[in-house]
């Protein structure tokens, strides 16, 4: 089995960013992150962000992620 590529959002946006991995690298799986229920990220302090990315970047490790993109924008 082929460890999926995480994807992480706060939101559904990323959704665009897994669609085109999908498109250029048909054979990986995707695991996809959106943050929802902290969206949006803009007017949050930088350390709930940052702790908020580490445990999300954490959770899609422990599901077998073998690399992260981060979609946010």
């Amino acid at each position: 089995m082929n460890n999926p590529v995480g994807v992480f959002d706060s939101g559904v946006g990323g959704l665009s960013v897994a669609r085109e991995i999908r498109r250029r690298l048909p054979a990986e799986s995707i695991l996809y992150f959106a943050d929802t229920a902290y969206c949006p990220y803009g007017g949050r302090p930088l350390l709930e962000i940052r702790d908020r990315s580490l445990a999300i970047g954490g959770e899609l490790l422990r599901r077998g992620a073998k690399v992260i993109v981060v979609a946010c924008n």
